[in-house]
């Protein structure tokens, strides 16, 4: 693609970025087979070439508008684009680049900035969020039935592992995840601890990845300086790997050294820790399960598992048929899912920003879920659980608490 990108651009820190992207797309339109939104809207602006023409048009000076800011946001950054794309456009770095320069450019109504505010200042923050939930759970006889019982989900009364190893990994606490489902990374240890790893704790606090997409760029990076700090002591005395079992925290996690490549304080230990990242099932994946196995109880029945793959997954981190393979290997039975490259609708806090087409995707991918007559439905993030929970009357268990 020809570009002529306006001098504001040009001198912009990721001018040179932009253009790189924006020239890598040969207008295919491979893209638009894949992309959810415009599978529902059929709008050419409400696909990746569609919104690429428009990040083109700004950049190279044309006015930023309200529409332009609406296409965008409707976007789910799910990536599906990327990973059929035959030029390798980035565009999930290319939507960012955009977003965050509309952002400063053209101000939202004064409710859409509030509701964004708040979304930044609560679920980023674990404290303010328990506060918000424990009031919900003491409220929730006034809640929507499928609301109420996210809240009052059940909490595991086992302990941290406190057996020590010579091998050792960090783990990514995490904020929304901390608070609602505890038990997804106590599973995790107990299951590393089976096989001969000790996962060490962190602060609970956000890896960045919420305020970033939401185009507060500066404080989303500095939540990433935050979690870098937290972690480097344990890099230091030699922890092997940091976990993380949330994908959605994970795409962004391995984003770490390219966000910070030109801090000058920070850029070599954030290169360090997105080469240290990893999905719990990039870990189980290369380990012998043997120990689990032997674990298990003789003679059980395999229990159908309609498998949700999350985008952050296979789109952003390549990952598929990775938790398959695990989940196959240790005896259940995975049902086939139709669209699985489709995205939920869920996209971080895209289902509390764009509830009708958020509604819309989560319809047809519970559809496609429901299809096999599984047992239970198993995903890999936070927030794809909590949307699939919330109109679905089967259980959604993260796939780690199934081992």
């Amino acid at each position: 693609m020809k570009t002529s990108l306006s001098s504001f651009a040009q001198q912009a820190p990721w001018g040179t970025e932009a253009n790189q992207i924006l020239r890598a797309c040969v207008h295919c339109g491979f893209c638009t087979a894949v992309c959810p939104t415009y599978q529902l809207l059929g709008n050419e602006l409400d696909s990746p070439r569609g919104r690429i023409y428009l990040i083109k048009a700004f950049l190279e000076g044309q006015p930023v508008t309200a529409e332009t800011q609406r296409h965008l946001d409707l976007c789910l950054t799910c990536r599906a684009c990327e990973t059929t794309c035959p030029s390798g456009v980035q565009y999930g770095r290319l939507a960012e680049i955009g977003r965050g320069m509309i952002e400063s450019q053209c101000q939202r109504p004064l409710f859409q900035r509030l509701k964004r505010w708040t979304l930044r200042k609560v679920l980023p923050h674990p404290t303010r969020f328990q506060t918000l939930v424990t009031w919900g759970r003491q409220a929730h006889p006034l809640l929507p039935p499928k609301l109420r019982s996210q809240l009052l989900l059940q909490k595991s009364q086992r302990t941290w592992p406190q057996t020590s190893h010579s091998r050792k990994m960090l783990v990514l606490t995490g904020c929304v995840q901390s608070v609602l489902t505890p038990q997804t990374n106590l599973a995790t240890a107990h299951i590393l601890d089976k096989l001969g790893i000790q996962l060490l704790p962190s602060p609970a606090g956000c890896c960045g990845a919420l305020n970033y997409h939401l185009a507060a760029h500066t404080e989303g990076l500095t939540q990433v300086r935050q979690q870098i700090d937290k972690w480097w002591p344990a890099l230091e005395n030699g922890a092997e790997a940091i976990v993380i079992t949330a994908s959605g925290c994970g795409v962004f996690v391995k984003e770490y050294g390219h966000l910070l490549r030109d801090d000058p304080v920070y850029a070599e230990k954030a290169a360090r820790v997105s080469a240290l990242a990893r999905d719990i099932c990039e870990i189980l994946g290369k380990e012998d399960l043997s120990p689990l196995l032997s674990a298990s109880p003789p003679s059980q029945p395999p229990v159908k598992i309609a498998l949700h793959v999350p985008c952050t997954l296979q789109h952003g981190q390549k990952l598929s048929g990775v938790i398959e393979n695990i989940l196959k290997q240790v005896g259940f039975e995975l049902t086939a899912v139709p669209d699985s490259h489709l995205c939920c609708g869920s996209a971080g806090v895209y289902s509390l920003l764009q509830k009708n087409i958020s509604q819309r995707l989560l319809k047809n991918k519970l559809t496609a879920l429901h299809s096999g007559r599984p047992q239970l439905i198993a995903t890999a993030n936070i927030g794809c659980q909590m949307h699939l929970q919330s109109q679905t009357d089967l259980p959604v268990k993260h796939w780690i608490e199934l081992l």
